[in-house]
């Protein structure tokens, strides 16, 4: 089971990350409100200062557990992915599956929508 659940994730990263950015564009209205559960970790602003989870102001185009003033798993670190629409969703839908051992403590977001209002709310709070 644990095996074929690794290879979906897999295929499913994949498929993602072949995609580019070939999303829907969301709503980054809508995307702060769903952030908001984000909030308590995560911030996205210009003094790059991190928090419990990391500051996601510039998120795209950074690779994976690259930020420097803050301490990722060595997961993200070694995984060293750059962060886009496609990357991010994956992520996203589920964490754990995406970058297994990763220190995030979420379940994932399992609406696209709310993903895709996400990511363009990230991508906007970050102009």
């Amino acid at each position: 089971m644990k095996r074929s659940l690794a290879s979906l994730s897999a295929v499913t990263f994949l498929v993602a990350i072949s995609t580019g950015n070939a999303f829907a564009a969301g709503d980054p209205v809508k995307g702060k409100q769903v952030f908001a559960q984000c909030q308590a970790c995560h911030r996205i602003d210009a003094s790059g200062k991190s928090t419990i989870g990391p500051n996601l102001y510039k998120l795209f185009g950074r690779k994976s557990g690259s930020l420097a003033d803050f301490r990722f798993s060595p997961a993200m670190t070694k995984a060293a992915r750059p962060w886009n629409d496609a990357t991010l969703d994956a992520f996203l839908a589920a964490p754990s599956q995406n970058f297994p051992g990763n220190r995030m403590p979420f379940g994932g977001l399992k609406q696209p929508a709310d993903r895709q209002n996400v990511i363009a709310y990230i991508r906007s709070a970050s102009q």
